[in-house]
């Protein structure tokens, strides 16, 4: 394992994390990205750029600058379109010349109950989605490319996100928004899929990269043990929403407000949608039933 060294986060700044992986902040920080997109720079001669972020001319004139005199971006890498990760794709490539590698457009990866959902139009979601993006290079589950000498293997991994991939290189993995240190990572159908995440995270665990570098946040030097988190938490939240309506059937915004009262009032929409993401899997799973049509109003109650 390379050295890891300490990153401030500054933006617009190229920031050492190993000898061939730096990183440059993206000037968006929110509630939904804590300080910002994580822009990552793998290799020293050849570049490939992963998640160049948002649609942001001072961002995509720090990615030129950072790569430096004789060198060149040859691969843009996206984990997942959503409007903090992937709208800067287009610019960069043709800035640089460079290929687009993604699992697909914004509607790959769906399971066919969520397109179903989807399609009865009471569903809501789509927050964040760059409905335009489409890669140059669609990419298989485990497709494996070269890069400066070392393989980068890809990993479909949805849940977050229909389109979500996860990059091994050089023993490290580029985990997007499946992991991060400082959050649990936001589930919200119908492009988010719980039961799809919680499969994402078991092969995770089979994996055997250690240091997780996310889309948001510092890096996770224990990955496994910060999925293993992720899953508990998802069981605990599981636990709070089933003894929640066992005392009474709600809505997913009134068991949101139920639950999560110690958050920011600002992330009940997100914290609503989670919820949802939770009962859409309980209701598959025929532990709640639904009161009429799957969506953010009907009541729930436990089976």
């Amino acid at each position: 394992m390379q050295a890891v060294y300490q990153v401030k986060g500054a933006e617009g700044m190229a920031e050492t994390i190993t000898r061939s992986i730096r990183r440059i902040l993206a000037p968006n920080p929110s509630p939904m990205t804590f300080t910002g997109t994580n822009t990552y720079l793998l290799g020293r001669t050849d570049i490939a750029v992963i998640d160049p972020g948002p649609d942001d001319p001072n961002h995509l004139v720090a990615i030129l600058d950072a790569v430096g005199p004789g060198n060149k971006i040859t691969k843009i890498i996206v984990t997942h379109s959503h409007i903090d990760h992937s709208p800067l794709a287009k610019a960069l490539s043709q800035s640089c010349g460079a290929k687009i590698y993604a699992y697909g457009d914004s509607f790959a990866g769906r399971n066919p109950d969520m397109v179903a959902l989807a399609e009865l139009g009471n569903m809501g979601g789509g927050e964040g989605v760059d409905k335009g993006f489409e890669p140059d290079i669609s990419l298989t589950d485990d497709a494996k490319f070269e890069h400066e000498g070392a393989q980068v293997n890809a990993i479909w991994t949805p849940g977050h996100f229909g389109n979500h991939m996860a990059f091994a290189w050089d023993n490290v993995l580029f985990c997007g928004d499946h992991v991060m240190g400082w959050a649990s990572s936001m589930v919200s159908p119908p492009d988010g899929d719980l039961g799809a995440f919680r499969r994402s995270c078991i092969r995770l665990l089979a994996r055997p990269e250690r240091l997780y570098l996310p889309g948001h946040g510092e890096p996770v030097s224990d990955g496994p043990a910060r999925v293993r988190w992720l899953m508990e938490h998802r069981d605990a939240r599981e636990a709070q929403i089933m003894a929640a309506l066992t005392q009474q059937p709600d809505t997913a915004q009134g068991l949101a407000e139920r639950i999560y009262t110690n958050v920011d009032s600002r992330l009940i929409p997100a914290a609503t949608r989670n919820v949802l993401a939770h009962l859409i899997d309980l209701n598959t799973r025929q532990r709640v039933s639904a009161q009429g049509i799957i969506d953010l109003h009907t009541k729930y109650s436990a089976r």
